[in-house]
């Protein structure tokens, strides 16, 4: 590789303002944890014990633990009955202590702890502790954001999680602050209909089971209010990978899926000029004793995406696939249908050859038209970590396709690596907000 031009890359991709465009962080008017002082039920997560007790290091921790027909080993319902202190600390002498810690994970919360001015390999967690404890929150984020190079993080907000529906009832202002932009996600209406039927019906809305009288129109009419109470830069909505969307199908459970999501989901995000951000795959409680752990993955059929591409070619969707094997699928289908807009690399394939494989294909395919990267912190200090790891990633990849300009005989300037530094860390999904996606 040209080394002055991945050097002339790499200082660029460090200077690039970041949108995060999906995480599951909040603004501190919906309630921060409290380094060493459990409860409260917080929603903006930080500090040492959340970042060990993350469910990416449950399943790892069981890894090493003794086998539970061992004596005195740790099942599953113990270890989430300990406090969240107990379950960091298990967590800091398994996979930090006794052993080098490799893992994707681990290596992440080193850099964390060193971009923050700590001692990575401490024995135990009371410096960690301490220092946190001092933190003023919103200082704290501001430190974060600066570290991470981010300066917008985009939210997912569900409102029919009871708790984090109380917040915005309470205070309609919570989503105040300008570091933070909310999004509404909305998947029980079309994966657990059901049980979202009987939460709209108890909030006094005139939904049936079945889809009959004005169901659809109550429906609306909830999206409507949220719309307005939060205003989000996107509607959300996450997809079991055997999903499908056939409106013609005899299948009264098929047909009643393809109503809810054309009619309500699609339909509202058309209303109000927003894109709809489907995030496919995630096989849910396979191992259900690991609880938020417990999630797995599985392929899905694109053929579905097609058909709900094809179906509304003036509405948006914002897409993210969990499954490695449907990354190259879903680049051909992107190629197709401009209304389909991949973006990152979630979850399972948040890791440094996952990051590397993927964005190199959807650049040879897409050229710079994606969204390369979020995050999916949970925690906030997780945003250090994995922005730093996804700019060194993205600009590597990016200087190969350069390399690759060059010796067919393209001059690439500084000013054309900026710009396509920036549409993909920003622009590509500032346009689209900006332009109401129609």
């Amino acid at each position: 590789m040209d080394d002055g031009l991945q050097q002339r890359v790499e200082q660029i991709a460090a200077s690039i303002p970041i949108t995060d465009i999906h995480t599951h962080l909040y603004s501190p008017a919906f309630g921060a944890s409290r380094p060493g002082d459990p409860g409260g039920d917080p929603l903006l997560l930080w500090g040492i014990d959340e970042l060990l007790a993350y469910h990416y290091f449950v399943d790892e921790v069981f890894r090493v633990l003794p086998a539970r027909s061992e004596p005195g080993s740790l099942g599953p319902a113990q270890f989430w009955a300990m406090p969240v202190a107990d379950r960091a600390d298990l967590v800091w002498q398994k996979l930090f202590v006794e052993r080098p810690p490799v893992s994707e994970a681990c290596v992440g919360v080193v850099d964390v702890l060193t971009a923050l001015g700590l001692e990575p390999d401490e024995p135990d967690l009371t410096r960690y502790r301490s220092w946190f404890a001092a933190r003023d929150i919103d200082a704290h984020i501001d430190e974060v954001m600066r570290l991470a190079g981010v300066t917008k993080l985009v939210m997912t907000n569900e409102p029919f999680t009871d708790l984090e529906r109380s917040r915005w009832l309470e205070n309609p202002r919570v989503a105040d602050d300008p570091r933070f932009a909310p999004v509404v996600r909305v998947d029980p209406i079309v994966e657990r209909w059901p049980e979202a039927c009987r939460k709209l019906a108890a909030w006094g809305y005139g939904v049936a089971d079945d889809l009959s009288g004005d169901t659809i129109g109550e429906v609306r009419r909830f999206l409507d209010e949220w719309i307005e109470r939060a205003r989000p830069e996107y509607l959300a909505c996450s997809l079991s990978p055997g999903y499908r969307h056939e409106p013609d199908s005899d299948d009264p459970a098929l047909h009643d899926f393809a109503r809810l999501f054309d009619e309500c989901l699609v339909a509202t995000a058309r209303e109000h000029g927003l894109m709809l951000a489907l995030m496919i795959g995630a096989n849910r409680g396979i191992h259900p004793e690991m609880q938020i752990a417990g999630d797995g993955l599985g392929k899905t059929d694109i053929n579905q995406l097609v058909s709900i591409a094809r179906t509304h070619p003036d509405v948006t969707f914002l897409v993210t696939l969990l499954s490695r094997e449907d990354q190259h699928e879903l680049c051909v289908t992107a190629r197709k249908f401009a209304n389909i807009l991949p973006f990152g690399c979630w979850w399972y394939l948040n890791t440094t050859s996952q990051i590397r494989e993927i964005t190199r294909m959807r650049l040879e395919l897409l050229g710079t038209a994606f969204i390369p990267q979020h995050s999916d912190a949970r925690v906030l200090e997780q945003l250090i970590y994995k922005w730093r790891q996804s700019r060194r990633l993205i600009g590597e990849c990016l200087a190969e396709r350069y390399i690759e300009a060059e010796r067919a005989g393209l001059s690439v300037s500084d000013a054309a690596i900026e710009a396509d530094l920036d549409r993909l860390l920003r622009g590509n999904y500032a346009a689209r907000i900006s332009a109401g996606v129609h």
